[in-house]
């Protein structure tokens, strides 16, 4: 069995166990962990951190989380809303005049956050992803429906739209409001917008097996049922690119391990604060569960249940990213559990977060009894 580093309480033991299996399968290296009321009950690590095989993943090994990230700028919305700096209900155009442009007077601030304000794709070339261009471009872009009346998964436009509009209200980046206002207090490790002291410490995405760094995100089918698309196809070597990490892409470039999203998240799973510090209250942390839309998503092909700036699963929710890392929010149980890795597999066959997830409940069964 692979050697798993770190620690967990005993009642959890199936979840590094989790871990350990996927290693031996042939998986590069990875990081899980389980929080309850706010504590750490599961912290491990294993693997290497280069396809290589060569250098060990470590407790301070970070990585490109890619969607996951979604989940920490929601948080940030979150967090200005309960503020009563955000309205949720306004028009984004009132934050940012000129996004008013082609027909979107209409999208308002929860539309962003719930993948139906109708600007599902980035359509620009990789090289723009970065805050003035893409900004500026989705500003002039025209809506592909009715804001509010249909979803499609804003893979990278989603953190442009609800960034821009919170930078407006902040004067700060997502990136720099993220590590003021929660991951700096909280003393939580995760990065968007990565400075250069910490690109020692990264993992890489290493593509499915059989692929090579031109794999794309668009590489697997969706669905049947997905609407066709001409978006910029996102290959890993941009992902695993330096301009990547440096650029602030606040739905997909967020870097961090499993320790660091959980601790973040678990704000949100115990009414807002966490660690002694109070990020918001439990009614501005309750709104992530607010059901915007559910029905089937034009762009991912499946039902979707979108709350605000998180997808909705039963009683949890949270969101995962391409390759594999996820997060899963549970405030009736007060535990987050967050998965990252370095290993992509390809999409319709990964089920490997939620088997880590299954995996915690069993030990949460047993420390509630």
């Amino acid at each position: 069995m692979a050697d798993i580093q770190g620690t967990f309480d005993d009642l959890f033991s199936a979840v590094p166990n989790g871990l350990a299996a996927l290693l031996d399968e042939g998986d590069v290296g990875g990081s899980v962990a389980v929080f309850v009321d706010g504590e750490p009950v599961v912290d491990v690590w294993g693997g290497f951190a280069d396809a290589g095989r060569t250098v060990p993943w470590t407790q301070d090994t970070i990585t490109n989380v890619y969607s996951t990230t979604k989940t920490m700028t929601a948080l940030c919305a979150l967090i200005l809303a309960d503020r009563g700096a955000l309205d949720l209900d306004a028009q984004v155009a009132r934050y940012w005049t000129e996004f008013a442009a082609r027909g979107k007077e209409k999208v308002l601030v929860r539309h962003l956050l719930s993948h139906t304000a109708g600007l599902p794709h980035w359509e620009g070339p990789v090289e723009e992803l970065y805050w003035q261009a893409a900004t500026a471009r989705l500003a002039a872009q025209p809506l592909l429906w009715e804001p509010g009346t249909a979803a499609g998964y804003h893979s990278l436009t989603q953190g442009f739209l609800v960034g821009e509009v919170l930078r407006r209200i902040t004067g700060r980046t997502v990136g720099e409001f993220l590590a003021e206002e929660v991951t700096g207090p909280l003393g939580a490790d995760f990065h968007i917008g990565l400075p250069a002291a910490h690109d020692h410490r990264v993992a890489l995405t290493v593509p499915p097996p059989g692929r090579d760094e031109d794999y794309t995100a668009g590489a697997a089918d969706p669905g049947p049922d997905a609407t066709p698309a001409s978006a910029t196809a996102l290959r890993v070597r941009d992902g695993n690119s330096v301009a990547w990490r440096r650029a602030q892409i606040p739905a997909a470039s967020g870097f961090g391990n499993a320790r660091s999203i959980a601790l973040v998240q678990s704000a949100l799973a115990c009414s807002g604060a966490v660690g002694g510090v109070r990020l918001l209250s439990a009614t501005g942390a309750a709104r992530a569960t607010e059901e915007q839309f559910s029905g089937e998503d034009r762009v991912i092909g499946m039902t979707q249940r979108y709350g605000l700036g998180y997808g909705l699963f039963g009683t949890g929710f949270g969101w995962g990213g391409w390759g594999g890392s996820l997060v899963m929010i549970d405030p009736e149980a007060r535990m987050v559990v967050a998965y990252a890795t370095d290993q992509m597999r390809e999409p319709a066959q990964d089920t490997r977060g939620l088997g880590l997830v299954m995996a915690a409940y069993d030990g949460l069964q047993g420390l509630r009894r």
